[in-house]
């Protein structure tokens, strides 16, 4: 199998890991293919589980800027996330009310040099703080950006007590999108069921 498949706290959130070949002239790897995403993920086309991606997001991003965390109410979004350039702590939010991990979140480390992705399925909120001095920043997205029902679920929520590593953002605060800034706290946000 071209991914090492690794489950988070939160089983449907998994750390795929491509397959790398590397050697002296560089590295090559196959960053995408629907086959086998669908065979690590369990996403194998059945209507309830398809993961059939339609937009391709590319964000670059300096030291400290924190975007997220993001939902679409309706067209949610699943993301298939990569950093190519430089390292993020990259965030996912159970928003599923009928799910026994609702409001729970897991985080892990991305960077370009490992090649992990992060599946995160429909039903999430997303969001990423950035680490080094600046990152690039890819996702596949399941739905199309739809600005009508994106919400923002509020970055420190204490209900959340999120552990975002901001030690690595040597003292200053995270630099926030104005709709970030004012984005809801999970008792008074919109909801999936």
């Amino acid at each position: 199998m071209p991914y090492t498949v690794t489950p988070t706290a939160l089983p449907e959130v998994l750390i795929l890991e491509p397959r790398v070949f590397g050697d002296e002239r560089g590295f090559f790897f196959e960053s995408f293919n629907q086959r086998d995403f669908e065979a690590a993920t369990g996403a194998s086309g059945q209507p309830a589980t398809a993961a059939h991606f339609v937009q391709d997001n590319h964000s670059r991003s300096r030291r400290g800027v924190l975007r997220g965390l993001h939902y679409q109410i309706r067209q949610p979004q699943g993301k298939l996330v990569r950093v190519v350039e430089g390292e993020v702590f990259d965030v996912a939010v159970d928003l599923r009310r009928s799910s026994p991990r609702f409001g729970q979140w897991v985080g892990v480390t991305l960077d370009a040099d490992s090649h992990r992705q992060l599946w995160v399925p429909p039903g999430f909120a997303h969001g990423f703080v950035v680490l080094s001095e600046s990152a690039q920043f890819l996702y596949k997205t399941t739905d199309y950006w739809a600005p009508e029902f994106e919400r923002s679920l509020l970055w420190n929520d204490p209900a959340l007590a999120i552990n975002w590593p901001l030690d690595r953002l040597g003292g200053q605060a995270p630099q926030l999108a104005a709709k970030d800034a004012a984005a809801l706290p999970l008792a008074q946000c919109e909801l999936y069921d």
